[in-house]
């Protein structure tokens, strides 16, 4: 297996686009506007970058449209779902509100790096979850939170399907809300995973969640009681005795292993594109991180019908699983 960093390494196995002036350092998180072809990446040099992605036919194209910086890594970014505001998070425990063609201005802060951001528009709201254990509700209008939730430990992964919200914490913790209620959990469950968790995802029909774990291994969980039979969890990411975090999970197809960590990715509006990150995740620490040598790339890809179809499951009733999980 090729090493971390090398540059003999093949780090497009699919043939995607890569997109032209990407990241300095890894790439923490990426989100397509809702609304149009815009991409968004944020990286451990602080910035938070837009593209516009362009396609004919089956060809991608990219082109650098603006950008902005945090004072320290920028971890996390979602879009307002009318396409025209962009949050992002970061070490520097600011919570930022970026109008695209205007200038950045702090929302609010945690008390320590804030590391996921999700626009609730059925709220008409922010909320931000931070590694002080806490979740925060954002109405624009004003700088206090409208709402401190307190979490069990520090704030992992968050995946916001209205009213389903699931929040991953430190400790395997799985905290569940309905935000017709969010003042309080409606369920919290210990992972299904035996090790830390690196992602979640919230059902699109809202009735579960995906949750992905360092051990290379997607846990598949149901919220109705009823439903718990059809629980399982799956090994992913593995080569030999190599195991891999999972580290970004999606609701549409899978590609071509890369020979380097995809830490984080994200499909357009109508799914008809994908962008993945590769780069160094800092998964083996950094003595295995060569700064001489690696380099950050992220990728355009056109899903193809082959790719998304989803696959009937064995013995679950012809349940289909069209998930897509990634590690390397």
């Amino acid at each position: 297996m090729s090493a971390f960093g090398s540059t003999l390494a093949n780090t497009n196995p699919n043939r995607s686009t890569e997109v032209v002036h990407p990241p300095t350092d890894s790439v923490s998180s990426l989100c397509f506007s809702p609304k149009a072809n815009y991409l968004v990446a944020t990286s451990w040099d602080n910035q938070v970058r837009c593209w516009e992605v362009m396609r004919n036919g089956t060809n991608l194209a990219s082109a650098a449209k603006a950008a902005m910086s945090h004072d320290q890594p920028a971890l996390c970014s979602t879009w307002k779902d009318d396409g025209t505001t962009v949050f992002s998070g970061g070490c520097d425990k600011q919570v930022k509100m970026w109008p695209l063609g205007g200038n950045a201005v702090t929302v609010g802060t945690h008390d320590a790096p804030v590391k996921e951001v999700a626009w609730i528009p059925e709220m008409n709201m922010l909320v931000s979850g931070g590694w002080d254990k806490t979740l925060r509700y954002w109405d624009l209008r004003q700088q206090s939170p409208v709402h401190v939730q307190q979490l069990p430990d520090r704030c992992y992964a968050l995946s916001v399907r209205h009213p389903l919200m699931v929040v991953g914490t430190a400790d395997r913790n799985l905290v569940i809300y309905n935000l017709q209620n969010p003042q309080a959990e409606f369920k919290k469950i210990g992972s299904p995973l035996k090790y830390q968790t690196r992602c979640v995802a919230a059902f699109p029909d809202q009735q579960g969640f995906l949750v992905g774990s360092i051990e290379g291994r997607v846990g598949v969980h149901h919220l109705d009681d009823t439903q718990q039979s059809k629980n399982f969890t799956f090994k992913c990411h593995r080569e030999n005795t190599d195991i891999y975090s999972v580290n970004s999970l999606n609701f549409h197809p899978a590609m071509s292993r890369c020979s380097q960590p995809i830490p984080c990715s994200a499909f357009n509006n109508d799914g008809s594109i994908y962008a993945y990150a590769v780069c160094y995740d800092w998964s083996k620490g950094a003595e295995n991180h060569n700064p001489a040598t690696a380099k950050t790339y992220i990728y355009l890809h056109a899903p193809q019908e082959s790719e998304v179809k989803g696959k009937p499951r064995v013995n679950t009733g012809g349940r289909k699983r069209n998930t897509l999980s990634h590690d390397a």
